[in-house]
């Protein structure tokens, strides 16, 4: 009895682990999306040095006073404007044997519209800034941008898939699984030295935004039938 009963519990597991194993073949897909940039942030900041920490303090706070000011001038909204970091260092000078202090602030702006880059930039070199760290463009549209690459990266899963099966002599089925990867926009971070935004009041352009590419990577399983 105890014979019969072990067998039928195993036939039963058997069956179970076999319905349970579905044919499936899984592939990652890539989507991209290009974008024109249409707001860039700028990151920037105002030094200064001197013998004595208080009056190099006092000096680069009155610096960055104007520069804030400007910001105001120009519209830029306060929730666009953020000081990053506020340093005050002493070093020594080995030729001269005595203590500098360095004080200096970061500061990063974003900038809706482009066309007034040039404009700003000149007013900011005017106002105190004395450093540019580099630019980063990015788009308002970036949401849509990244739903649009994640559909493409869909697709481009499904078409894969399709064709792996097809070899086979096989079909896809439903989607079992879908895991997205991750979304991305890399683009170069330019680097701006005070030689390049000093020539700014000649009326030139001095950005080329170029495009933005939106990448995403989608893992989706699909059923294989026959």
């Amino acid at each position: 009895m105890k014979t019969i009963l072990i067998l039928a519990i195993t036939a039963i597991t058997t069956a179970v682990s076999a319905q349970q194993i579905q044919p499936s073949v899984s592939v990652t897909g890539e989507g991209k999306v290009i974008a024109v940039p249409d707001e860039v942030t700028i990151r920037m900041g105002v030094q200064n040095e001197g013998k004595d920490p208080k009056t190099v303090k006092t000096e680069n706070d009155a610096a960055v006073d104007k520069v804030l000011d400007y910001l105001i001038k120009m519209g830029i909204p306060q929730n666009q404007v953020q000081t990053e970091y506020v340093n005050l260092n002493k070093n020594y000078d080995y030729n001269t044997k005595t203590y500098n202090y360095n004080a200096s602030q970061t500061i990063s702006v974003e900038l809706k519209d482009l066309s007034k880059y040039d404009k700003l930039m000149s007013g900011l070199v005017a106002s105190g800034i004395n450093s540019i760290n580099g630019v980063s463009f990015s788009s308002s549209k970036m949401e849509e941008y990244e739903a649009e690459a994640r559909k493409k990266a869909v697709l481009n899963a499904k078409q894969k898939a399709e064709a792996y099966a097809g070899v086979l002599g096989q079909n896809i089925g439903k989607a079992l699984l879908i895991a997205e990867q991750g979304t991305s926009s890399p683009q170069p971070q330019p680097m701006y030295k005070m030689a390049v935004a000093e020539s700014m009041d000649s009326g030139r352009n001095t950005i080329a935004p170029g495009e933005i590419t939106v990448t995403s990577t989608i893992q989706v399983s699909f059923e294989l039938v026959d």
